[in-house]
């Protein structure tokens, strides 16, 4: 049993970093649903095996541009309380 998972993950470790089909050149732009808001992928590829890039935008990432104009005209106190009020994830905003 263990040598025959050992093939399988060599299997799918191959596919994986070599890609069994090249990437359409182009971009797009494919969004999903998230427990806290909508994430997207944004992939530009010039038509080899890999994306020649690709971003991620996380929920977080828009809940903190966001941020500015819920603070503005209150307390410097209230700051924290905003940052809890929108429940963000300060770690998936550094992408």
């Amino acid at each position: 049993k263990v040598l025959t998972s050992m093939e399988s993950m060599i299997h799918h470790f191959m596919v994986i970093t070599k890609g069994p089909i090249n990437c359409p050149k182009g971009e797009v732009y494919v969004a999903t649903e998230a427990p806290k808001g909508e994430l997207g992928f944004y992939f530009i590829s010039d038509g080899e095996g890999k994306p020649y890039r690709m971003r991620v935008r996380a929920p977080s990432f828009v809940h903190i541009a966001a941020l500015p104009k819920l603070c503005e005209g209150g307390l410097v106190a209230d700051v924290i309380s905003n940052i809890g009020s929108i429940d963000i994830v300060l770690g998936e905003c550094d992408r």
